[in-house]
This record gives structure tokens, sequence and C-alpha cells, in this order.
């Protein structure tokens, strides 16, 4: 997994075919129970590229995709937004979401 800014944001994006991104806040207790099945989902699943955002950290880039709550996360293919998914969720729910757009 790996963390990203608004200057390393876009190239990440454009490089992977299948990129799903999480937008978190360090002190959101979801976002940390998520953290946990971003990893596994990583792990098992070739090719989707995961990487986190802190929206403290990065607050005009969260806001351009509009995200007013955390845990988001928004699913990129081929460079472009594709899913928005709000607050936790398992990682099986989460490849459901992926399968779809696959």
């Amino acid at each position: 997994m790996e963390y990203a800014d608004q200057f390393s944001f876009e190239k990440i994006i454009s490089e992977n075919k299948l990129c799903l991104v999480d937008f978190f806040a360090s002190w959101c207790g979801p976002c940390q129970l998520l953290g946990p099945e971003l990893e596994k989902i990583e792990k098992n699943s070739l090719g989707l590229k995961i990487v986190k955002i802190d929206v403290d950290n990065n607050y005009e880039l969260a806001s351009s995709f509009n995200i007013n709550a955390v845990p988001t996360m928004i699913i990129f293919k081929a460079g472009k937004p594709v899913t928005k998914l709000q607050g936790y969720m398992t990682g099986a729910q989460i490849l459901k979401a992926v399968e779809k757009i696959l």
C-alpha cells in the first residue's frame, strides 16, 4: 500500500490500470479498521493498486473529489474515477465493487 499526496497522486493514478484510493484520517476509527482489509485485498488481488490519501494533509485534493466523510474510497480505471464507496466495508464488499468494474 502506498501513501500519496497531491503531487504524486496524478502520476500513480495514470500509471496503474486499476487503482483504489482510500481517503482517510488518522483520527478516524473506521479508517483504522479499513486498513487491514485493504492490505489483504492488495496481497490477494492482482493488478489492483491501493493508495492512501490523508485528508488532513491533502485537503485540496480531497475536496476536488468532494470527500466530505471518511473513509471514502474511489476506484479509478485508466485514470478516471468510476466508483465511490463511503464508510467502512469488509474486504469482500470492496472486492465485489472492484469486480463490477472489471
